[in-house]
């Protein structure tokens, strides 16, 4: 259930594109006050000014789940945003209160419709599949690294974060050039094309924002229970599925860490070994690092098992660090850098590279 909150804008803080971040003052249940870290979406809500009356959504605040640590703006009920018009018959983030209307690349009145409808498919490009959101920017790094001139298009799920704009790692390469665009899927919102599904999303990447190589991840907010089959990153596996069905080339990028806590985790990630060896039907390339030591020895043998349904391809890390250091935006995994956990990086780096010598 929703933990529903009154409170009162204080003053703005630093924001980005598509966010506007604010300091809200909400009663704390002894007769004093608390303040807290509030998103606003300036295209579903309006503004926030310091003084506004808002309504919070405080639940994953309260829990203290990992990429929240802000509460939700759900209206500024005394200044209502004017009404947006505009082109769009595709309603995103469904039947929710902030559910929202978006012009779709694949729907009928896209100056993009023809060319979706029409397109035979993705003609061999290479799609890199990653679980985690923060595997984007390693993954850019590695196809740059070898071919600086490629167009690469992330083509988001709706696994994670709905909001495209929550990502400021997404801001930060489309700014500096690195990313041709986004597209996002599903219910996932706000890219610079909007899809219908993964399928209509990879097309849309390749035909009409001309992607040499399509990235496929979560926006940021990996969902995991602990169980064999309750996690967001499943829909790797059809990822995989998605793009071979339109003739594209998969790249599995293995979720890879030798730092997190938690076992199932540690070296290759049970979320790759169950989205890549039981849920993809179709082949992959499944990239697996040379990284060096036990711990490389360790990977390899995690990752053997996969040989049974794909092919397993070798990859040299050597340069990837150095890529990964040149980044816009620091390299980031649940709450890690990449000095505590080089093995992630690199991995979804090498996907990169792999996918780059595809091109």
């Amino acid at each position: 259930m929703i933990r529903w909150r009154r409170g009162e804008v204080r003053e703005l803080l630093p924001s980005w594109p598509g966010v506007s971040v604010c300091l809200a003052a909400v009663a704390d249940g002894a007769g004093g006050e608390a303040t807290c870290r509030a998103i606003a979406y300036p295209a579903l809500v309006g503004d926030p000014r310091p003084g506004d009356a808002v309504l919070l959504n405080t639940g994953a605040l309260d829990l203290g789940l990992g990429t929240g640590g802000y509460a939700m703006v759900v209206a500024l009920p005394e200044r209502l945003p004017p009404d947006r018009e505009g082109p769009g018959h595709l309603v995103k983030a469904r039947y929710t209160p902030l559910q929202t209307l978006v012009e779709g690349a694949d729907e009928q009145d896209s100056p993009h419709h023809a060319t979706l409808r029409d397109a035979a498919g993705l003609a061999g490009m290479p799609v890199v599949v990653a679980d985690l959101h923060s595997s984007l920017p390693a993954v850019l790094a590695g196809i740059l690294h070898e071919r600086p001139a490629a167009r690469v298009v992330n083509v988001m799920t709706d696994g994670g974060a709905l909001p495209a704009a929550f990502s400021r790692t997404l801001g930060a390469l489309r700014e500096e050039g690195l990313l041709a665009g986004c597209v996002t899927t599903g219910q996932s919102f706000g890219g610079d094309l909007e899809a219908v599904t993964v399928h209509s999303g990879l097309l849309a990447a390749r035909h009409v924002l001309g992607a040499d190589v399509a990235v496929v991840c979560q926006g940021p907010g990996n969902l995991g229970t602990g169980t064999p089959w309750g996690f967001s990153g499943v829909s790797c596996g059809e990822a995989v599925n998605a793009a071979a069905v339109l003739d594209g080339h998969p790249v599995a990028a293995l979720r890879v860490s030798e730092a997190d806590p938690r076992p199932r985790h540690r070296g290759v990630s049970h979320h790759s070994l169950t989205a890549y060896g039981r849920v993809a039907l179709a082949r992959a390339d499944v990239v697996v690092p040379l990284l060096p030591g036990v711990f490389g020895e360790r990977v390899r043998v995690q990752a053997a098992p996969l040989g049974a349904r794909h092919t397993l391809v070798d990859v040299g890390v050597e340069g990837l660090e150095e890529a990964l250091l040149a980044l816009p935006v620091k390299p980031s995994t649940m709450g890690r850098s990449l000095e505590e956990d080089r093995a992630a990086f690199l991995s979804a780096a090498a996907a990169g590279r792999h996918a780059a010598a595809l091109v």
